[in-house]
Protein backbone atom coordinates (compact mmCIF):
# COMPACT_ATOMS: atom_id res chain seq x y z
CA UNK A 1 0.00 0.00 0.00
CA UNK A 2 1.34 3.30 -0.93
CA UNK A 3 0.14 6.76 -0.96
CA UNK A 4 1.78 10.09 -2.24
CA UNK A 5 1.67 13.14 -0.22
CA UNK A 6 0.98 16.63 -2.04
CA UNK A 7 4.03 18.98 -2.64
CA UNK A 8 4.25 21.97 -0.89
CA UNK A 9 1.99 24.24 -2.98
CA UNK A 10 -0.65 22.36 -1.25
CA UNK A 11 -3.09 24.26 1.19
CA UNK A 12 -1.29 22.54 4.51
CA UNK A 13 -5.69 22.46 6.01
CA UNK A 14 -6.76 20.52 2.84
CA UNK A 15 -4.26 17.47 4.61
CA UNK A 16 -6.75 17.90 7.59
CA UNK A 17 -9.83 16.41 5.84
CA UNK A 18 -7.81 13.02 5.94
CA UNK A 19 -7.93 13.17 9.52
CA UNK A 20 -10.34 15.40 10.93
CA UNK A 21 -12.74 12.52 12.11
CA UNK A 22 -9.49 11.31 14.73
CA UNK A 23 -7.93 14.61 15.44
CA UNK A 24 -9.30 17.49 16.78
CA UNK A 25 -8.98 20.93 15.39
CA UNK A 26 -6.97 22.28 18.27
CA UNK A 27 -4.69 19.83 17.96
CA UNK A 28 -4.09 19.78 14.28
CA UNK A 29 -3.71 23.64 14.68
CA UNK A 30 -0.25 22.70 16.43
CA UNK A 31 1.02 20.21 13.93
CA UNK A 32 0.66 22.90 10.85
CA UNK A 33 4.13 24.47 11.04
CA UNK A 34 6.04 20.87 11.34
CA UNK A 35 3.43 19.39 8.96
CA UNK A 36 4.63 22.41 6.14
CA UNK A 37 7.94 21.98 7.10
CA UNK A 38 8.33 18.41 6.76
CA UNK A 39 6.65 18.87 3.06
CA UNK A 40 9.63 21.35 2.18
CA UNK A 41 12.09 19.61 3.62
CA UNK A 42 11.37 16.49 1.74
CA UNK A 43 12.04 17.86 -1.52
CA UNK A 44 14.76 19.83 -0.36
CA UNK A 45 16.28 16.30 0.81
CA UNK A 46 15.14 14.34 -2.22
CA UNK A 47 13.68 12.43 0.79
CA UNK A 48 10.93 9.40 1.31
CA UNK A 49 9.29 8.90 4.50
CA UNK A 50 8.59 5.33 4.83
CA UNK A 51 5.85 4.59 8.11
CA UNK A 52 4.42 1.76 9.44
CA UNK A 53 0.94 0.91 9.92
CA UNK A 54 1.26 2.03 13.63
CA UNK A 55 2.57 5.62 12.75
CA UNK A 56 0.08 8.26 13.94
CA UNK A 57 -2.72 9.65 11.78
CA UNK A 58 -1.39 12.85 11.40
CA UNK A 59 2.25 10.79 10.17
CA UNK A 60 0.55 7.82 8.61
CA UNK A 61 -1.85 10.00 6.17
CA UNK A 62 -0.16 13.29 6.06
CA UNK A 63 3.64 13.36 5.75
CA UNK A 64 4.03 9.50 4.64
CA UNK A 65 4.94 8.66 1.36
CA UNK A 66 5.11 4.94 1.42
CA UNK A 67 2.93 3.61 3.98
CA UNK A 68 2.50 -0.80 5.44
CA UNK A 69 3.39 -3.25 7.77
CA UNK A 70 6.77 -4.62 7.90
CA UNK A 71 6.73 -7.06 4.81
CA UNK A 72 4.98 -4.20 2.43
CA UNK A 73 8.01 -1.68 3.44
CA UNK A 74 10.61 -4.15 2.78
CA UNK A 75 8.84 -4.41 -0.34
CA UNK A 76 8.82 -0.70 -1.48
CA UNK A 77 12.18 -0.49 0.13
CA UNK A 78 13.46 -2.17 -3.11
CA UNK A 79 11.86 0.53 -5.75
CA UNK A 80 12.88 4.11 -3.53
CA UNK A 81 14.43 6.55 -6.16
CA UNK A 82 15.21 9.23 -3.27
CA UNK A 83 18.70 9.47 -1.95
CA UNK A 84 17.08 9.14 1.29
CA UNK A 85 14.88 7.60 3.39
CA UNK A 86 13.51 8.08 6.47
CA UNK A 87 12.21 4.99 8.32
CA UNK A 88 9.23 6.20 10.72
CA UNK A 89 8.88 3.30 12.82
CA UNK A 90 11.48 1.30 14.64
CA UNK A 91 15.50 0.81 14.62
CA UNK A 92 15.12 -2.54 12.92
CA UNK A 93 12.91 -1.56 10.01
CA UNK A 94 15.56 1.36 9.27
CA UNK A 95 18.01 -1.59 9.16
CA UNK A 96 16.33 -2.99 6.74
CA UNK A 97 15.92 -0.66 4.67
CA UNK A 98 19.63 0.31 4.86
CA UNK A 99 20.40 -3.63 3.71
CA UNK A 100 18.12 -3.08 0.70
CA UNK A 101 19.31 0.07 -0.12
CA UNK A 102 23.19 0.54 0.61
CA UNK A 103 23.90 3.53 -1.48
CA UNK A 104 20.91 5.76 0.33
CA UNK A 105 21.08 7.81 3.25
CA UNK A 106 18.51 6.09 6.19
CA UNK A 107 17.13 8.44 8.57
CA UNK A 108 15.37 7.47 11.89
CA UNK A 109 14.05 10.08 14.02
CA UNK A 110 14.85 8.61 17.26
CA UNK A 111 17.53 5.49 17.77
CA UNK A 112 15.80 4.58 21.21
CA UNK A 113 12.84 3.52 19.12
CA UNK A 114 13.43 -0.09 19.24
CA UNK A 115 11.45 -3.88 19.73
CA UNK A 116 11.00 -5.82 22.78
CA UNK A 117 11.62 -8.90 19.72
CA UNK A 118 14.48 -7.77 18.54
CA UNK A 119 15.79 -7.31 21.86
CA UNK A 120 15.18 -10.52 22.92
CA UNK A 121 17.54 -13.04 20.24
CA UNK A 122 20.95 -13.18 19.99
CA UNK A 123 23.44 -14.60 17.78
CA UNK A 124 24.69 -16.73 20.23
CA UNK A 125 20.93 -18.01 20.59
CA UNK A 126 20.91 -18.70 16.99
CA UNK A 127 23.76 -21.04 17.43
CA UNK A 128 22.49 -22.75 20.47
CA UNK A 129 19.16 -23.78 18.63
CA UNK A 130 20.55 -25.12 15.72
CA UNK A 131 23.56 -27.29 17.61
CA UNK A 132 20.04 -28.46 19.66
CA UNK A 133 17.99 -28.82 16.60
CA UNK A 134 20.50 -30.38 13.71
CA UNK A 135 19.14 -29.69 9.63
CA UNK A 136 16.06 -27.54 10.93
CA UNK A 137 16.21 -24.62 8.91
CA UNK A 138 16.07 -21.15 10.99
CA UNK A 139 12.94 -18.84 9.68
CA UNK A 140 13.74 -14.95 11.49
CA UNK A 141 10.83 -12.83 12.08
CA UNK A 142 11.80 -9.41 10.68
CA UNK A 143 11.38 -7.94 13.99
CA UNK A 144 14.49 -8.78 14.66
CA UNK A 145 18.79 -7.24 13.95
CA UNK A 146 20.76 -7.40 11.47
CA UNK A 147 23.01 -9.76 12.95
CA UNK A 148 20.18 -12.11 13.92
CA UNK A 149 19.22 -12.12 10.49
CA UNK A 150 22.17 -12.80 8.66
CA UNK A 151 22.45 -15.77 11.08
CA UNK A 152 19.07 -17.10 9.96
CA UNK A 153 18.61 -19.32 6.38
CA UNK A 154 15.11 -17.12 5.28
CA UNK A 155 13.40 -14.11 7.06
CA UNK A 156 9.96 -13.76 7.29
CA UNK A 157 6.32 -11.23 8.54
CA UNK A 158 3.49 -12.21 10.32
CA UNK A 159 2.10 -11.32 6.87
CA UNK A 160 3.66 -14.34 5.24
CA UNK A 161 4.86 -16.39 7.69
CA UNK A 162 2.56 -18.98 6.70
CA UNK A 163 3.68 -19.11 2.89
CA UNK A 164 7.72 -19.15 4.20
CA UNK A 165 7.04 -21.98 6.48
CA UNK A 166 5.25 -24.30 3.47
CA UNK A 167 7.92 -23.21 0.64
CA UNK A 168 10.79 -25.19 3.01
CA UNK A 169 9.09 -28.11 2.98
CA UNK A 170 10.16 -29.57 6.23
CA UNK A 171 9.07 -31.46 9.26
CA UNK A 172 10.32 -29.27 11.60
CA UNK A 173 11.83 -25.69 11.79
CA UNK A 174 13.28 -22.99 14.30
CA UNK A 175 11.17 -19.93 14.09
CA UNK A 176 12.30 -17.01 16.25
CA UNK A 177 12.14 -15.04 17.96
CA UNK A 178 8.16 -14.55 18.34
CA UNK A 179 6.80 -17.40 20.56
CA UNK A 180 3.38 -16.77 19.89
CA UNK A 181 3.61 -15.76 16.32
CA UNK A 182 5.59 -19.13 15.95
CA UNK A 183 2.59 -21.49 17.94
CA UNK A 184 -0.02 -19.78 16.15
CA UNK A 185 1.85 -20.21 12.31
CA UNK A 186 2.23 -24.25 13.36
CA UNK A 187 -1.25 -24.78 14.47
CA UNK A 188 -1.95 -23.23 10.28
CA UNK A 189 0.52 -25.28 8.74
CA UNK A 190 0.92 -28.74 10.37
CA UNK A 191 4.48 -27.65 10.59
CA UNK A 192 6.66 -28.47 14.09
CA UNK A 193 8.04 -25.27 14.98
CA UNK A 194 10.85 -24.87 17.79
CA UNK A 195 10.65 -21.40 19.20
CA UNK A 196 12.49 -19.25 21.50
CA UNK A 197 10.94 -17.13 24.58
CA UNK A 198 10.12 -14.12 22.68
CA UNK A 199 7.25 -11.68 22.41
CA UNK A 200 5.59 -8.80 21.27
CA UNK A 201 5.62 -6.31 24.62
CA UNK A 202 2.45 -4.88 22.98
CA UNK A 203 -0.01 -7.86 21.67
CA UNK A 204 1.45 -10.21 24.98
CA UNK A 205 -1.01 -7.73 27.14
CA UNK A 206 -4.29 -9.19 25.08
CA UNK A 207 -6.25 -11.75 27.01
CA UNK A 208 -9.13 -13.76 26.05
CA UNK A 209 -11.40 -11.52 28.70
CA UNK A 210 -10.34 -8.65 26.85
CA UNK A 211 -12.36 -9.92 23.98
CA UNK A 212 -15.35 -11.55 25.70
CA UNK A 213 -15.68 -7.96 27.43
CA UNK A 214 -15.45 -6.23 24.15
CA UNK A 215 -18.66 -8.96 22.80
CA UNK A 216 -20.61 -8.35 25.67
CA UNK A 217 -20.23 -4.48 25.92
CA UNK A 218 -20.88 -4.62 21.80
CA UNK A 219 -23.14 -6.92 20.38
CA UNK A 220 -22.33 -7.41 17.12
CA UNK A 221 -18.51 -6.49 17.10
CA UNK A 222 -16.40 -7.94 14.31
CA UNK A 223 -12.73 -8.73 16.65
CA UNK A 224 -9.51 -8.78 14.63
CA UNK A 225 -6.14 -9.75 16.59
CA UNK A 226 -2.63 -10.02 15.26
CA UNK A 227 -0.69 -13.14 15.17
CA UNK A 228 1.46 -12.07 17.50
CA UNK A 229 -1.31 -12.19 20.14
CA UNK A 230 -0.85 -15.53 21.98
CA UNK A 231 -3.03 -18.47 20.37
CA UNK A 232 -5.73 -18.11 23.24
CA UNK A 233 -6.16 -14.59 22.35
CA UNK A 234 -6.20 -15.43 18.89
CA UNK A 235 -8.34 -18.27 19.46
CA UNK A 236 -11.31 -15.98 20.57
CA UNK A 237 -10.87 -13.41 17.73
CA UNK A 238 -13.51 -13.60 14.06
CA UNK A 239 -10.25 -12.77 12.23
CA UNK A 240 -6.01 -13.27 12.91
CA UNK A 241 -3.76 -11.47 9.93
CA UNK A 242 -1.02 -9.26 9.41
CA UNK A 243 -1.52 -5.26 10.09
CA UNK A 244 -2.03 -5.55 5.99
CA UNK A 245 -4.28 -8.42 6.39
CA UNK A 246 -6.39 -6.57 8.58
CA UNK A 247 -6.40 -3.86 6.57
CA UNK A 248 -7.22 -5.61 3.21
CA UNK A 249 -10.51 -7.47 5.62
CA UNK A 250 -11.51 -3.85 6.57
CA UNK A 251 -12.10 -2.86 2.82
CA UNK A 252 -13.49 -6.26 1.06
CA UNK A 253 -15.70 -6.91 4.33
CA UNK A 254 -16.99 -3.10 5.57
CA UNK A 255 -17.85 -4.72 9.02
CA UNK A 256 -20.27 -2.17 11.09
CA UNK A 257 -18.63 -2.75 14.29
CA UNK A 258 -14.23 -3.15 14.72
CA UNK A 259 -12.21 -4.15 17.48
CA UNK A 260 -8.62 -4.53 16.81
CA UNK A 261 -6.75 -6.14 19.10
CA UNK A 262 -3.46 -4.42 18.21
CA UNK A 263 -1.38 -1.25 18.73
CA UNK A 264 -3.58 1.85 19.29
CA UNK A 265 -2.51 4.06 16.46
CA UNK A 266 -4.35 0.97 13.39
CA UNK A 267 -7.95 1.84 14.76
CA UNK A 268 -7.19 5.42 14.46
CA UNK A 269 -5.70 5.27 10.74
CA UNK A 270 -8.48 2.89 9.95
CA UNK A 271 -11.18 5.51 11.69
CA UNK A 272 -9.42 8.43 9.56
CA UNK A 273 -9.92 6.23 6.25
CA UNK A 274 -13.36 4.68 7.36
CA UNK A 275 -15.44 7.16 9.45
CA UNK A 276 -18.01 4.85 8.69
CA UNK A 277 -16.93 2.30 10.67
CA UNK A 278 -18.08 2.34 14.56
CA UNK A 279 -14.45 1.67 16.19
CA UNK A 280 -13.51 0.37 19.61
CA UNK A 281 -10.63 0.57 20.56
CA UNK A 282 -8.91 -2.05 23.23
CA UNK A 283 -5.63 -0.95 22.33
CA UNK A 284 -2.17 -1.40 23.88
CA UNK A 285 0.54 1.73 22.95
CA UNK A 286 3.84 0.83 21.68
CA UNK A 287 6.53 3.21 23.41
CA UNK A 288 8.49 2.41 20.38
CA UNK A 289 6.74 3.05 17.65
CA UNK A 290 5.57 6.45 19.39
CA UNK A 291 9.18 7.70 19.88
CA UNK A 292 8.31 8.98 16.31
CA UNK A 293 6.38 12.05 15.95
CA UNK A 294 6.37 15.13 13.95
CA UNK A 295 8.46 16.78 16.14
CA UNK A 296 11.07 14.00 15.76
CA UNK A 297 10.72 13.57 11.78
CA UNK A 298 11.42 17.68 11.43
CA UNK A 299 14.36 17.56 13.12
CA UNK A 300 16.08 14.42 11.99
CA UNK A 301 15.36 16.12 8.09
CA UNK A 302 16.99 19.02 9.35
CA UNK A 303 19.45 17.74 10.61
CA UNK A 304 20.45 14.69 9.28
CA UNK A 305 20.32 12.52 12.04
CA UNK A 306 20.10 9.64 13.07
CA UNK A 307 21.65 7.96 9.80
CA UNK A 308 21.85 4.25 9.83
CA UNK A 309 24.57 2.08 9.40
CA UNK A 310 24.92 -1.56 9.00
CA UNK A 311 28.30 -3.49 8.40
CA UNK A 312 28.75 -4.98 4.93
CA UNK A 313 29.74 -8.09 6.11
CA UNK A 314 26.91 -8.30 8.05
CA UNK A 315 24.44 -6.63 5.78
CA UNK A 316 24.88 -9.04 2.95
CA UNK A 317 24.49 -12.29 4.98
CA UNK A 318 21.14 -10.17 5.95
CA UNK A 319 20.70 -9.68 2.83
CA UNK A 320 20.28 -13.16 1.55
CA UNK A 321 18.16 -13.98 4.26
CA UNK A 322 15.47 -10.76 3.45
CA UNK A 323 15.35 -11.39 -0.42
CA UNK A 324 15.40 -15.07 0.05
CA UNK A 325 11.37 -14.14 2.18
CA UNK A 326 10.58 -11.56 -0.94
CA UNK A 327 10.78 -14.22 -3.54
CA UNK A 328 8.21 -16.02 -1.66
CA UNK A 329 5.01 -14.89 -3.07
Amino acid sequence: MTTTNPDTTVDIDSLYTKVSHVIPEVEWATMREDVRAILRLKKEKNAVIMAHTYMTPEIYHCVADIVGDSLALARKAQDVNASTILLSGVHFMAETAKILNPAKKVLLPDLQSGCSLAESITVADIEKLRAENPGAPVVTYVNTSAAVKAASDICCTSGNAVEIIQSLNAPRVIMIPDQYLARNIAAQTGVEVITHPGACEVHERFTPQDIRTIRQDYPGVTVMAHPECPPEVVAEADYSGSTAQMLSFVDREHPRSLALITECSMSDNIAAAHPEIDMVRPCNLCPHMKRNTLASIRAALEQDRHEITVDPATAAKAKVAIEKMLAVK
